[in-house]
Formats: C-alpha cells, structure tokens, sequence
C-alpha cells in the first residue's frame, strides 16, 4: 500500500486548516507548551505542519515541511485568535536530512534555526529529547497533538490532542512498503479509532515527557497505525548539527 503523505494541506483552500486528530479531544490551552503552528510558503501556497520547540533557538519537524519561507508560532492553542501569549519567529536557517527521501519516506526529519531565540516562560519551553538510541516498547503510551482536520471533512482551529500506544513493527511492515522499524516507529492500536491525520506532520510523539517521534505518514483514511520518524536513531545528526549552526550563528 502506498501511504497519503500528511502535507495534504497542499490540496486544501486556506481555510482547510490541516494538522489535526482522529479520536481525541481538544487540549487544556499551553498544556503543550512545546508545541509549534509552522506556516510555510511552498510554491503553491501557503500550507502548515506542526513542530516542536527543542531548545530556545531550534525547532525540531518532519522533512516533508520544507518550503522556501517559514514562519513559526509558539504559545498558540487557537490558530485563528490573536492570543497575547504567541510569539511569532521567522526561521533563519531549515536543514532537512541530507538523506531524506519523498519516495520512501524515510529521514523525515528536520531542524528549523529560529531567526530569535524564544522567550521562555510557562507557555513556551522546549520538550527533552532522547538521552540513548534505546527503542521504545510495544505497548508505551504516549500524546500527539495536532491542528486541523479531525475527519474527511472536519477541521477545528484549536490545539487536538490524542493518546496513542507503540504497537509492533510488523503491523506496519503488512501496509506500508518502506517501513523502517530501525529509524521509524508504529503508533497508533488498529482496534481504536485514534490517529494522526491529514497536515499533522512534523508534530511530536511524546513518551514520559520525552519527544520519542515525529509524525510522518498514514493512509488515506487516517485509520491507525501511523508511522513516526525515531528521533532516538538521529541523536548524533541532531547533536552537531545544532552545535555546527550555533556556532555559526546568523548568516
């Protein structure tokens, strides 16, 4: 089976606000406070992704995100509101991995350099990433969030978030091709009516207060297991990269 890329948001009129859940709920306002709302200029307009705050000048995304202008806004849980807590931060510098693919999907990853370091308060703070490359068990709970379409045709302009388990690699090995359990993880019980969806890319995946994933891709449906990209396989590409941009600085 080949899966529908979630940067759907493409193919949708400005106000099909993509990025959102299947089965959960509405968040408690900066309840992630971590959470990032990416605007982003592509050539044929202007579409979203999610991203997550990983220290005070780094955001972290999926590589698919990728477009010739970002903007990105923290402190945000109603995308459509003017909200005192938002602070709004062009990207100086995205570095997608060199090695990411469009045709399989794999290395969906990305560092977005923030022109401005952050403001850091109790809306607005990174999340921890993982310390080891040890993988995340079956059966781990975890919490993804996201701002768009919550069914075919259902969108919302506030923060969704939803539970979700860590199933085995072979559910996701029987329906995507190019599924990697070395560098990507299966999320999402096929029993339960609870995944991403279309737009939710580049949002994390976050076990005991740690960001283990990265949304990637789904089916067309939006009916579970999801892939994630592993953040946990890309520890070493993270780590100096943000040193060599740091570093460098502005360009």
């Amino acid at each position: 089976m080949q899966p529908l890329l979630l940067l759907v948001v493409l193919l949708l009129p400005p106000r099909a606000r993509a990025g959102q859940i299947i089965g959960g709920q509405e968040a408690r306002p900066h309840s992630h406070p971590y959470m990032a709302y990416l605007q982003i200029q592509t050539p044929v307009g202007l579409t979203i992704c999610g991203g997550f705050l990983v220290r005070e000048d780094f955001v972290m995304t999926a590589a698919r995100c990728l477009g010739s202008q970002i903007n990105v806004v923290l402190g945000v849980h109603n995308v459509s509101s003017f909200e005192w807590t938002q602070q709004r931060i062009p990207v100086l510098r995205a570095i997608p991995h060199p090695r990411y693919s469009q045709q399989s999907n794999r290395n969906d990853i990305m560092l977005l350099q923030l022109r401005n370091r952050v403001t850091q308060n109790q809306v607005v703070r990174p999340v921890a990433l993982p310390r080891t490359q040890n993988r995340l068990s079956p059966g781990t709970q975890c919490t993804t969030a996201g701002w768009g379409l919550v069914g075919l045709s259902s969108r919302t302009d506030t923060l969704q978030d939803v539970q979700l388990t860590v199933q085995q690699d072979g559910e996701c090995h029987r329906r995507f091709d190019f599924y990697t359990g070395q560098r990507q993880i299966c999320v999402g019980d096929p029993r339960e009516r609870k995944s991403t969806f279309l737009g939710d890319s580049g949002g994390p995946l976050v076990c005991n207060s740690v960001a283990q994933g990265i949304v990637s891709y789904g089916n067309s449906m939006g009916t579970p297991p999801a892939v994630f990209t592993r953040i946990s396989s890309f520890l070493p590409w993270i780590r100096r990269t943000m040193r060599r941009f740091k570093e460098w600085g502005p360009a």
